[in-house]
């Protein structure tokens, strides 16, 4: 079965779960590394929930539950490791949603060109605007196209 199709697939397992436990789905992964294929299941905390973070147990209960409903339905014909895991604390930004939800974190970008004279930034979120990410830096503010974008994650912040 083709990559794409298990990742649907494991999509659509979880689809009950997770609304009946207040989670969502942030990315499924399923890939070949080295001579071991892994599925990868991020979930996450809804943007109203009461806590920004999924917990170890609510991880552990997914992993279970996932688990029995891929040995149940058998849609992975070779062996894999299962791997899930929140998002994390310098989770990376992905979906249209999360550049409104983290607007006011600090971020770090990196990007495929330099911008302002470097292919890394850090600042502060301020908002998507048709396909423009912009950040204050020290420097002021910078508007990054997102093609130009390789990555951006949110910075952890130690204080």
């Amino acid at each position: 079965m083709a990559k794409r199709d298990i990742v649907s697939e494991v999509t659509a397992l979880l689809t009950d779960y997770l609304d009946e436990n207040n989670l969502e789905l942030y990315k499924v992964e399923y890939k070949k590394e080295g001579s071991d294929w892994v599925l990868r299941v991020f979930p996450d905390k809804p943007a109203d929930a009461s806590s920004e973070y999924v917990s170890i147990e609510e991880c552990e209960a997914l992993n279970r539950f996932l688990s029995d409903k891929l040995d149940e339905n058998d849609i992975i014909e070779r062996s894999y490791n299962l791997e899930v895991s929140s998002p994390g604390l310098d989770r990376e930004l992905i979906k249209e949603s999360d550049f409104i939800r983290f607007a006011g974190r600090q971020v770090e970008v990196k990007t495929y060109e330099q911008i302002n004279g470097s292919k890394n930034l850090e600042g502060t979120l301020l908002g998507k605007d048709d396909n423009i990410i912009n950040i204050r830096t020290d420097d002021g503010e910078v508007g990054i196209p997102a093609d130009k974008i390789s990555k951006i994650n949110l910075a952890v912040v130690f204080k």
